[in-house]
């Protein structure tokens, strides 16, 4: 298995720090209102890499967390006159709402930066201890970044290069002794929450609060940390400097960062009117659909979000969506056999497409391309399952199905969907008029059905319908 690693900015063979085990950190979002769809992101990837590992047998610890102190949390609870944890707890509500509805699997652990307090105090003490933090007059804890030599090794960037690109992060002040150093702990502000410390009554800065719930719950050395890849300058390449300097390890082996996401190829904004929450989009498309877009292009590349590539991912869904039914329904049709000679060989050379599926994921975790190979398989048991196979051929077959869509979160049952009371009426007026053999007018109520958007298909277990 081969992971791209920002680190190196190539393609590594991927080796755990433990056989069979895996070490995953995650960076989760600050809860300050519902998340978006460029938040998703990297929650769908990196659930998807992580299920793929979990397939190969790993046993994976997977750690994200959730900023939930911050200056836009601040912000939101004094316009709503409610406390920052008001805010941070409801939006980690709502969050997580989103995410099951999105079909992420929960992390082994949600560590909240507010419960993980003490562990920056120390890691902090640790840094000014060894040399690489000093405390300003003013109480506010700053990493002293020219001492970190490594510096700018996951941005491929050395100080005078960042100094000269990322002029919006050099706080220039009295108090700091080199622009780029950066803060670990800052002193409070009127109404705002705050905690105790040797250097002032404050809060931490948002980078060690990685660093400390990576160490906490994973160790000092971890096997792959992801996110975003607007956040490999400067938080991870500030979160590689603390914790390195405090535990004289490397932080991470292997770092992976998902592309951008564009909409109608502009950048995402409130201001240009093209900023979507995962609830918005939840009310126009089965939820199931935007991950299916997601999984549809490799992670790594930039990511053009539009309505129209909504509906051919909602297309493609359905054809697989479709498949799985027709296995189902074959289920309760078919003869309960063991597969014959030619099943069973029939059966051995869908295990092709697995093959092909497995080396996708492989290959940087190509999703891309094993959603290829599923469809491959789905033509491969339309073509070749039918009522005259044997219930086992079609049981297995429909098993085969599952596993690969499992993998990447796709969840082949349809989410339950009411009908209004108007369409439920006419459906029940058409099963009337086919049973009076009234077939003009069941034929005219399935035309009307069909321009409302609903379409009928006509089985052995009854009528079905389904959103055109």
């Amino acid at each position: 298995m081969k992971i791209y690693n920002t680190l190196s900015r190539q393609k590594e063979e991927f080796v755990p720090l433990e056989e069979g085990k895996v070490k995953m950190y995650v960076c989760g979002p600050t809860v300050y209102n519902l998340i978006h769809i460029g938040n998703a992101r990297p929650m769908l990837v990196f659930d998807t890499v992580r299920r793929y590992l979990e397939y190969k047998g790993f046993e994976v610890a997977y750690v994200s967390n959730f900023t939930d102190v911050d200056d836009k949390i601040i912000k939101k609870a004094v316009e709503e006159g409610v406390s920052a944890a008001e805010i941070s707890t409801r939006y980690i509500a709502e969050c997580k709402k989103d995410m099951a509805d999105l079909n992420v699997k929960e992390a082994t652990v949600h560590p909240l930066a507010t419960q993980e307090i003490d562990g920056m105090l120390k890691m902090i003490q640790t840094l000014m201890d060894r040399g690489y933090a000093y405390r300003a007059e003013d109480g506010t804890v700053y990493f002293r970044t020219k001492k970190f030599l490594p510096y700018g090794k996951l941005s491929h960037k050395n100080l005078e290069e960042l100094q000269a690109g990322h002029r919006e992060i050099q706080v220039t002040g009295e108090q700091k002794e080199d622009s780029f150093d950066f803060v670990l702990w800052k002193p409070k502000k009127e109404g705002e929450p705050y905690w105790e410390s040797p250097w002032c009554e404050g809060r931490p800065g948002w980078h060690i609060e990685c660093s400390v719930m990576a160490q906490k719950y994973l160790g000092d050395t971890i096997d792959i940390h992801a996110g975003g890849e607007d956040l490999i300058f400067p938080h991870h390449e500030n979160e590689i400097a603390q914790s390195e300097a405090a535990h004289e390890k490397p932080f991470a082996n292997y770092w992976m960062h998902n592309g951008f996401l564009n909409i109608d190829h502009k950048k995402m904004s409130k201001s240009l009117g093209n900023f979507f929450t995962v609830r918005e989009i939840g009310e126009e498309y089965d939820l199931q659909v935007l991950r299916f877009f997601m999984l549809s292009a490799h992670y790594r590349s930039p990511l053009n979000f539009s309505r129209e590539l909504m509906e051919a991912a909602s297309n493609g869904l359905e054809r697989i969506r479709t498949a799985a039914d027709h296995l189902a329904d074959l289920k309760a049709q078919t003869r309960e056999e063991a597969m014959t000679a030619e099943e069973t060989e029939l059966f051995a050379q869908s295990h092709a497409f697995v093959e092909k599926f497995e080396s996708a994921m492989e290959d940087d975790f190509n999703t891309a391309d094993a959603v290829s190979a599923v469809f491959e398989l789905v033509r491969f048991f339309n073509t070749h399952a039918g009522e005259s196979s044997s219930r086992d051929f079609v049981e297995c077959s429909y098993a085969r199905l599952q596993t690969l869509c499992d993998i990447l979160g796709i969840e082949l049952q349809r989410q339950a969907q009411s009908l209004d009371e108007e369409i439920e009426a006419l459906i029940e007026e058409r099963q009337a008029a086919r049973k009076q053999k009234n077939f003009a007018r069941a034929d005219e109520i399935r035309d009307t059905l069909q321009k409302m958007g609903i379409l009928l298909e006509d089985t052995r277990e009854g009528v079905k319908w389904k959103r055109a």
